[in-house]
């Protein structure tokens, strides 16, 4: 018999409202994607909720995209006034892609009302070194 979903989250999601859903669909995702990168050509199929952040455990910032590369390109060239640019967030920590853009900022909207403590552990849990994903592919 399968160990329920919400077994395999940290304690501190237990209590998260749908969180068990997104890390199953997160693991069944990993399972099948490769590890280079997406490609040009997926990412125009798909939308992408990410999260970037000035460093370890430091300023966060999660925002919802058509084309990753290019926003996470836009934030580190600091191209774009605004938040991300005022307090140096261009670090791409984590990153879940959609088929759809409204379930990409039903998922945005949800994270941002997520407190800090359950957006450190989700992005811990994926990426426990804060590695920046992009450095591959930028």
């Amino acid at each position: 018999m399968a160990e329920p979903i919400h077994r395999a989250l940290p304690r501190s999601l237990h209590r998260v409202p749908g969180a068990a859903q997104h890390v199953a669909r997160r693991r069944d995702a990993a399972q099948t994607r490769d590890l280079g990168g997406p490609s040009r050509g997926e990412m125009e199929r798909q939308f992408f909720v990410y999260i970037v952040a000035s460093g370890r455990n430091g300023t966060l910032y999660v925002g919802v995209t058509n084309d990753l590369m290019r926003r996470v390109a836009e934030h580190k060239a600091k191209l774009v006034p605004g938040f991300t640019r005022k307090y140096g967030v261009d670090r791409l920590v984590w990153a879940e892609p959609h088929g759809s853009i409204l379930d990409a900022r039903a998922r945005e909207r949800a994270l941002k009302r997520w407190h800090r403590a359950w957006k450190i552990a989700l992005i811990e849990e994926a990426n426990p070194d804060w590695r920046d994903l992009s450095s591959a592919w930028l």
